[in-house]
């Protein structure tokens, strides 16, 4: 019907009686660029005017079609004060470890020359002590030894090779050197006493012509010569060329208490088990070997102070549990 509100068309011919189609609804175009948007009452232009645009850099992310922003590197200024304040602190470091470096080098270099090279350390021939001399080392003898090593510095003295030089000095049977800081030296030495005479062997000529006697240590080593055997120290005769026997008799007199030492007058053995001492009172003692020498010492004792034994002339303790007096 003309004027309808529908503007619809009225259907005629065979197609008459069907439900009318209704038309579809046309869609609202969108507004151009230049068109305000509805509600908005300003064109883009008109929103964006008087600003700037912004400056957009890209990059590519390596995904097809993707574009980003991408950010410059910015370093503050006070990043770069911390790199530059631990660049100094490492060159300071190193400058650092390079003085103690250094300086310890120097430190022990000092204290080598002070001690191996310097005087102060140096060997005081003043301040040398010689102890246990004795009767026959003589002491000069020592200290001419050790006169040989001049002003050397304690620290390099070689006191293994000078006690070697030291025991070459006749007498001495045991030394110990000692350093005494900060320049002297000890020596200790334990000599060669004599414990025995012993008449010169026959056909031999003194160098004065006049046969004496060999004064002999525990060890049987000479340690020295005399014309007439000193009082006090007994004489021993054994065969020429026994070493053993005279060793057995040494060992003997060696380990005599003092009070009876003092009172043997003369030694004689013909063998090693034949010991036989002298005393000075007239007394002869019929000792044997060596064995038993305690005991021997013991009963020797016992019969010289008891009263029926005390006078007798001979007293055999060669065996010390059966001793016999005559």
């Amino acid at each position: 019907m003309p004027g309808s509100a529908t503007g619809s068309t009225p259907v005629t011919g065979q197609g008459a009686g069907r439900a009318p189609v209704r038309p579809r609804p046309a869609l609202p175009s969108r507004p151009a660029a230049s068109e305000p948007r509805a509600g908005t009452g300003a064109t883009p232009q008109a929103r964006g005017a008087g600003l700037p645009e912004p400056s957009v850099t890209t990059y590519s992310t390596g995904r097809r079609g993707t574009v980003l922003p991408s950010r410059p590197p910015v370093v503050s200024a006070v990043s770069a004060a911390r790199f530059a304040e631990r660049a100094r602190a490492r060159r300071r470091l190193a400058v650092r470890q390079v003085a103690l470096v250094v300086g310890g080098l120097l430190g022990v270099g000092l204290v080598a020359w002070l001690v191996l090279f310097s005087p102060v350390l140096r060997l005081d021939q003043q301040q040398v002590v010689v102890d246990g001399a004795g009767t026959v080392v003589a002491v000069d003898q020592v200290l001419a030894v050790v006169a040989e090593q001049g002003e050397i510095p304690l620290p390099r003295l070689d006191t293994v090779a000078l006690r070697e030089q030291v025991l070459d000095v006749p007498g001495v049977r045991e030394a110990e050197v000692t350093r005494e800081w900060p320049r002297g030296l000890h020596i200790q030495l334990v000599s060669r006493e004599p414990v025995a005479a012993v008449p010169e062997e026959a056909g031999v000529v003194p160098p004065d012509g006049v046969p004496g006697f060999a004064l002999v240590d525990m060890d049987g080593v000479q340690v020295g010569r005399v014309d007439v055997a000193p009082e006090g120290l007994p004489v021993v005769q054994v065969p020429v060329g026994e070493a053993r026997t005279l060793t057995a008799v040494l060992t003997v007199l060696d380990a005599l208490p003092v009070e009876l030492l003092a009172q043997v007058g003369e030694v004689s053995a013909q063998t090693q088990d034949t010991v036989t001492m002298q005393l000075r009172d007239g007394a002869r003692v019929d000792w044997g070997s060596e064995q038993d020498t305690a005991l021997k010492i013991a009963v020797l004792g016992a019969l010289r102070a008891a009263p029926e034994s005390a006078g007798a002339a001979v007293y055999d303790v060669s065996a010390p549990t059966m001793p016999i007096t005559r």
